[in-house]
């Protein structure tokens, strides 16, 4: 036996769930969408062939051991050496002490304008904060060997006076220049952790700063460690403030009162000399590279672990 037929959606006029017609609109977009993705994984892939085979070459005729252990780094000089390790201890000396200024402001300022300022204030300041990360690097590099080295020369103890370029107005400039990324994002990280949150914190009896500092901010977390990597990779390339005001003399030392020159530096200076093309010199360039792209995407796993770990997330 068969059952009583059924009625139609229409004859019921019920609202059928079926897509009547398509929807072209929303195919475009879910294109344009899926083009930029693939843009993005193939400018990587085209990166990473376009410095292997140089970098292949150069390890051919230059000892992996000695390019990471060696202290010398003269591979446009007459005596040839192949250490990295001045440009590496330049890179991270520099990228310190950006970081020191850098994340304590950069936080600092997040959590007044998520947390203290009032709408008002937070309209006028975040986009006077954001307008830094608009200055051209060149500007700051040329801030950085005219203002800040004068006035550390001024300001120093005897014997401690840097030299005309040095590690530390680089730095310092470059902390500032990154207090805007880390502070943007960051603040919005803090903004997207749920006020009910906050208004629990407040009905226990807490205050403005014990709310702000230990329920906000370990709530967002996750946000607020991607922000600080981002920073530090965009400090790790950075390269016209440090060819400017941190010189290019490689030799291997970690005081940020001399000239010193990091790996983005060298690989400008280079690339814009008089080098043959696909001559051992040339391919130091693809070599420097090659590690600059490894250290990066290191940091970048590294942060994704640590967003995952410390995630938080809320119904």
């Amino acid at each position: 036996m068969t059952g009583p037929p059924t009625k139609s959606a229409a004859g019921t006029g019920v609202r059928s769930l079926r897509r009547t017609r398509p929807r072209y609109g929303e195919a475009a977009v879910k294109g344009v969408l899926l083009t930029a993705a693939l843009v993005s994984v193939a400018t990587t892939v085209g990166i990473v062939i376009s410095l292997i085979p140089p970098a292949v070459d150069f390890f051919q005729q230059v000892s992996v051991v000695e390019f990471f252990t060696a202290t010398e780094w003269t591979p446009l000089f007459a005596d040839k050496h192949f250490g990295v390790l001045p440009l590496v201890a330049a890179t991270l000396v520099i990228t310190g002490i950006a970081l020191l200024v850098a994340i304590p402001v950069g936080l600092g300022s997040a959590i007044y304008l998520s947390e203290y300022a009032n709408p008002r204030v937070r309209k006028v300041l975040k986009p006077g904060l954001e307008v830094l990360a608009g200055i051209p690097t060149v500007v700051y590099g040329f801030f950085a060997l005219a203002f800040i080295t004068p006035l550390l020369q001024d300001v120093m103890p005897s014997g401690m006076v840097p030299e005309v370029r040095n590690g530390l107005a680089a730095g310092l400039v470059m902390g500032v220049m990154i207090v805007p990324t880390i502070a943007s994002l960051t603040e919005d990280a803090l903004s997207a952790v749920p006020h009910a949150l906050r208004d629990g914190a407040f009905a226990l009896g807490s205050g403005k700063r014990t709310v702000s500092t230990r329920v906000v901010v370990p709530a967002a977390l996750s946000g607020i460690v991607a922000a600080c990597v981002l920073g530090i990779s965009r400090a790790v390339g950075e390269t016209m403030i440090v060819l400017i005001a941190a010189g290019a003399k490689p030799d291997f030392t970690l005081s940020p009162l001399v000239e010193m020159e990091t790996m983005t530096a060298f690989i400008a200076r280079a690339a814009s000399g008089d080098v043959p093309v696909d001559s051992l010199e040339y391919n130091t360039i693809f070599a420097v590279g090659a590690l600059l792209f490894v250290a990066t995407f290191v940091m970048n796993l590294i942060s994704i672990r640590l967003v995952r770990k410390y995630r938080e997330v809320y119904e």
